[in-house]
């Protein structure tokens, strides 16, 4: 009978609506109790009137995170192709590296955006390269590819790295060669769409481009480029450049994490990189720590953006060493967002985070709002978005007379 009385208090207890919210700049946390749920805490990550359930202290609710797919961008097809991959086996066990490569090849094969894949992202000379990476939360190992140029898949040549090297990175015409030796069908990654993109680009003065302190002013002619030995006249910086604005339509990255049961997790990414680029330039995307990074022991990031500026901060290394030293998820991709902004305030990019559990959550700058896509047993596979930290501004101070 008193065990009885004590139980009917517990249910009620647990019955009682309540809830508790932590709001982070450009993310928000929100645990909760609800009648109609499991008697269980659960954790959200929240941008809309809509939470994703991240996880519970319950293990039978914690479990159904796990195994999962998490990508950039709403980039569905890839997501739900490795999604796929990782269901072929119970609790996704030996697939999370078959989830990523998979699941990127999707994303090169669809030409996501035009920023993943052939045909987009034409450099200066209107050639379209490749970067890629794999990394084994395991053994840490990766194997990397950039500036892979005549072979498409480029994701797939990166897990040769991985699986077939003691190397980490292989880059141009020699990466090349490596996927042609290991089977890989040499074609033109040069599309109609992408030759018009160059040619219009030439016509208008090749505006935007990267570069700077150079003759012929670059601001307002194509190159070849040389140093600048003298000070030039400024006679036609009337005219305006256009800047080069990172964004959704011209440089980004898929960044892809798969985790198991097990807490076994890999992560992939593949990108074109900038458009109109240097040719030899490299972004974060294939870079451990920049593009992505895995540790089984504290769990995975992914990163998207300006390569140039987020490859010097290492965003995800710092965001996976964030969450192994006890912040969330959260707390980890702003932290990585808000080291680089604390340099370079005109920077734009994502992060997200995931620990070893399948907690999650993504921060942002530069943008509206960020949207990824998440498979889990806990809420299928759906979109996310989430609002992106709020402009920094500038306040000059004036001095009282």
């Amino acid at each position: 009978m008193l065990r009885l009385f004590i139980g009917l208090l517990c249910w009620a207890a647990i019955t009682t609506v309540a809830s508790s919210s932590y709001s982070g700049r450009g993310f928000t946390y929100r645990r909760s109790f609800n009648s109609t749920a499991s008697p269980a805490h659960k954790w959200g990550f929240s941008s809309n009137p809509t939470y994703v359930v991240l996880a519970t202290t319950k293990p039978s609710r914690r479990s159904q995170l796990l195994p999962m797919v998490i990508n950039t961008w709403n980039f569905t097809d890839a997501n739900a192709f490795a999604w796929r991959i990782l269901q072929q086996s119970e609790g996704g066990l030996g697939q999370t590296r078959n989830a990523v490569v998979e699941g990127c090849t999707k994303c090169e094969q669809l030409q996501c955006d035009g920023t993943v894949g052939y045909g987009g992202s034409p450099d200066e000379l209107g050639d379209t390269t490749l970067d890629a990476l794999v990394m084994d939360g395991a053994t840490m190992n990766v194997g990397a590819v950039a500036g892979l140029q005549g072979i498409k898949d480029a994701i797939q040549v990166a897990r040769h790295v991985l699986e077939r090297t003691s190397h980490t990175l292989l880059v141009g015409n020699s990466a090349s060669e490596f996927a042609k030796s290991m089977g890989f069908r040499p074609e033109t990654l040069v599309t109609p769409e992408s030759k018009l993109m160059w040619q219009n680009w030439k016509a208008g003065n090749c505006q935007p481009n990267f570069w700077h302190d150079v003759h012929p002013n670059p601001r307002i002619s194509c190159g070849p480029y040389e140093p600048q030995a003298t000070p030039i006249t400024h006679w036609k910086e009337d005219r305006a450049r256009t800047e080069f604005q990172m964004g959704h339509k011209n440089h980004d990255t898929i960044g892809m994490i798969a985790i198991d049961v097990q807490q076994q997790i890999h992560v992939g990414t593949s990108t074109n990189g900038a458009r109109f680029k240097i040719p030899g330039r490299v972004g974060d995307s294939p870079i451990p720590g920049a593009g992505g990074y895995a540790d089984n022991e504290a769990g995975a990031a992914v990163a998207t953006g300006d390569g140039d500026i987020m490859m010097r901060f290492l965003p995800t290394l710092l965001a996976v060493e964030a969450m192994r030293s006890g912040k969330t998820p959260g707390q980890a991709a702003e932290a990585s967002v808000q080291r680089i902004l604390k340099r370079h305030k005109d920077f734009s990019g994502a992060v997200i985070a995931v620990n070893r559990l399948g907690e999650y959550a993504a921060a942002c700058y530069g943008m509206s709002e960020f949207p990824f896509m998440v498979s889990s047993p806990l809420q299928g596979t759906q979109m996310e978005t989430v609002k992106c930290l709020a402009p920094l501004v500038d306040v000059t101070v004036v001095p009282l007379a």
